[in-house]
C-alpha cells in the first residue's frame, strides 16, 4: 500500500491540491495502522499529510481508479487538518459527497475527482473524528451517477496524525 499511495502523491495527490510546482517526492514518515504519514517539502516549505486507502470500495461501477483519504498539514500557509478525498472518479456535476466518522454526519463538496470539507471549522471536525474514530464512510456519485461507498479503518490515524504534527510543528 505503501508504494501505491507514494506513487499517487507525486501524480494525482498533488495535482489535484493545485500544489505540484517545485514539490520534491515524499517521505513516509511512518506507517500508523492502516494510515501512513508522509513529509515533502514545495517551495522549500514543509508540508506533512496522513493518507489512507479503504478498506471496502462498494458501488456498480466497472472502472475505477485509486481511492485515498487525506489530512494535509501546510504550516507554511497557516493551513492545517485539511481533509481531501479522492473518488477514483468524477464526481457528478454539482453533487456533495457524505462522509460518516463514527455517528458524525458531514457534507463534502466536489469538484472533478476530489471532495473537501467546507470551511477551516469542518475540516477541524472531520480531522478530530478521524483521530478518534474507528470507522469512515464517504459515500458519493461519479458524473456517470454510479453511487459509490468506501470504508476506511481508522486504525492507526491518531499516531498517524501525531507524526505528520510533529514534523510540521503544529500543536
Amino acid at each position: 500500500m505503501i508504494q501505491k499511495i507514494s506513487k499517487f502523491v507525486i501524480t494525482g495527490a498533488l495535482l489535484a491540491l493545485n500544489h505540484v510546482a517545485h514539490a520534491a517526492e515524499p517521505k513516509l514518515i511512518g506507517q500508523h495502522g492502516d494510515w501512513a504519514a508522509y513529509m515533502f517539502m514545495e517551495n522549500n516549505n514543509k508540508v506533512c499529510y496522513m493518507v489512507s486507502q479503504p478498506q471496502k470500495a462498494e458501488g456498480n461501477y466497472s472502472k475505477r481508479g485509486e481511492v485515498y483519504a487525506l489530512v494535509t498539514h501546510r504550516p507554511a500557509e497557516k493551513s492545517k487538518n485539511v481533509f481531501s478525498y479522492i473518488a477514483g472518479y468524477p464526481y457528478k456535476a454539482g453533487s456533495e459527497a457524505t462522509m460518516t466518522v463514527n455517528n458524525q454526519k458531514f457534507r463534502l463538496f466536489t469538484q472533478d475527482d476530489s471532495a473537501w470539507a467546507p470551511d477551516e471549522a469542518t475540516d477541524n471536525k472531520i480531522t478530530d473524528a478521524i483521530k478518534r474514530g474507528s470507522s469512515l464512510v464517504v459515500k458519493g456519485a461519479s458524473a456517470r451517477g454510479t453511487e459509490t461507498t468506501d470504508t476506511f479503518s481508522l486504525n492507526g490515524s491518531g499516531a498517524a496524525y501525531k507524526a505528520i504534527s510533529a514534523e510540521c510543528g503544529i500543536k
